[in-house]
């Protein structure tokens, strides 16, 4: 069942999120624990590989049971370990949740916090019981959130991710790509950029955005126009340089104030 659920942030948005189902959430699980077992088996033969065919002696009689000891926290370490580490550093998503396209987040829609994290997968022990995840499967299906018991007492929701539609892109950004121009074509120091004010700003945006609507001769006249206020705090001279290169230098003098000045406006 796709159901949803609704999320209000504090600014009093209300975001929509799938609820990751009972389906999903078992085939994620299984994904890991297959990766988690292929591991599990690896560490095991390196374990009796290295023992195998040594001579036996009182002091290797009395280092097996420690090298045993320690192959087994060393499992459990890795198999509690797997999902905590994955959720809190990967954005609430294991390798089997990327590969379904779900994660784990807070219930107020933020990303999931260490602690969450830490008590959530602590909670397996209990979700596990009696055996095969049996009470976490259960809850699952009757929740009316799809959650377990770690997602109860964490306070979290498995939800799918949320995919953005592709932005169109607008005339500039077009011819932007379609020169291929990128900031780094024109270095600009700190103390030179500060020197552009908002007025600059305005300036260059607009000539940016008209750019690809100006017929060429009012569009070389403008070119030129604009360089000779702008260019000159660059230390560059308009005269030397052809309308290409003008509009050019121009459109990544753009890029660079745009990330100043377009959020301050």
């Amino acid at each position: 069942m796709n159901q949803h659920t609704d999320i209000k942030t504090p600014e009093y948005v209300s975001i929509q999120f799938q609820l990751a189902g009972l389906g999903s959430r078992t085939a994620a699980f299984i994904i890991d624990q297959l990766l988690l077992m292929t591991v599990n088996i690896l560490i095991l033969l390196i374990l009796v590989l290295t023992t195998i065919g040594l001579p036996s002696s009182m002091l290797l009689a009395q280092l097996e049971p420690v090298a045993l000891g320690i192959t087994i926290i060393v499992l459990f370490i890795l198999n509690w370990g797997y999902f905590f580490v994955f959720e809190f550093f990967s954005g609430g998503r294991t390798i089997g949740k990327k590969v379904l396209g779900i994660r784990v987040i807070q219930e107020n829609g933020h990303s999931i916090t260490l602690l969450s994290s830490l008590i959530r997968n602590l909670m397996r022990i209990i979700d596990s019981l009696p055996t095969g995840y049996f009470l976490g499967l259960v809850m699952i299906f009757f929740h009316s959130k799809h959650k377990r018991l770690g997602d109860v007492v964490a306070g979290t929701i498995v939800v799918h991710e949320r995919h953005s539609r592709k932005k169109k892109q607008s005339p500039l950004e077009k011819e932007i790509a379609k020169r291929g121009l990128r900031k780094e074509e024109l270095m600009i120091d700190e103390r030179t950029l500060v020197s552009f004010g908002p007025k600059d700003w305005q300036l260059i945006s607009s000539y940016c955005q008209r750019l690809t609507q100006l017929v060429e001769d009012e569009k070389a006249d403008l070119t030129r126009q604009i360089a000779r206020i702008l260019l000159i705090k660059l230390g560059i001279d308009a005269e030397q340089k052809t309308e290409l290169e003008l509009e050019n230098t121009l459109i990544v003098l753009y890029l660079h104030l745009k990330d100043e000045w377009e959020f301050e406006i």
